[in-house]
C-alpha cells in the first residue's frame, strides 16, 4: 500500500489535490493511505516551499499548483 501525503494549509488546491488522488487510487482499485498534513514545521521538513505539496513513501513528486490527471495516475499506479 502506497503512503501519500498532501502538504499544504488546507487551502482549495490543497484539498482538490487530495481529492484527484482519492478519485484515481479508487479508479485504479489501487489501496493507498491519503494523509493531509498542515503543519508547518513537517511540510518544511521536506523541503516544500509552495504547495499543495505531494510526497509518496517518502519522496517529495511535486510542489505548487495543481497536478495534471496523468501525473496522479502515475503516483497510485507505479
Amino acid at each position: 500500500m502506497k503512503n501519500i501525503k498532501v502538504l499544504g494549509s488546507g487551502c482549495k488546491n490543497c484539498e482538490t489535490v487530495a481529492n484527484l488522488i482519492r478519485i484515481a487510487a479508487q479508479q485504479a482499485s489501487v489501496e493507498i493511505e491519503l494523509e493531509k498534513v498542515t503543519d508547518m514545521a513537517e511540510i518544511m521538513g521536506h523541503g516544500v516551499m509552495s504547495t499543495p505539496g505531494v510526497v509518496v513513501d517518502g519522496t517529495v513528486v511535486h510542489a505548487g499548483g495543481l497536478p495534471g490527471p496523468d501525473q496522479i495516475r502515475k503516483w497510485v499506479t507505479d
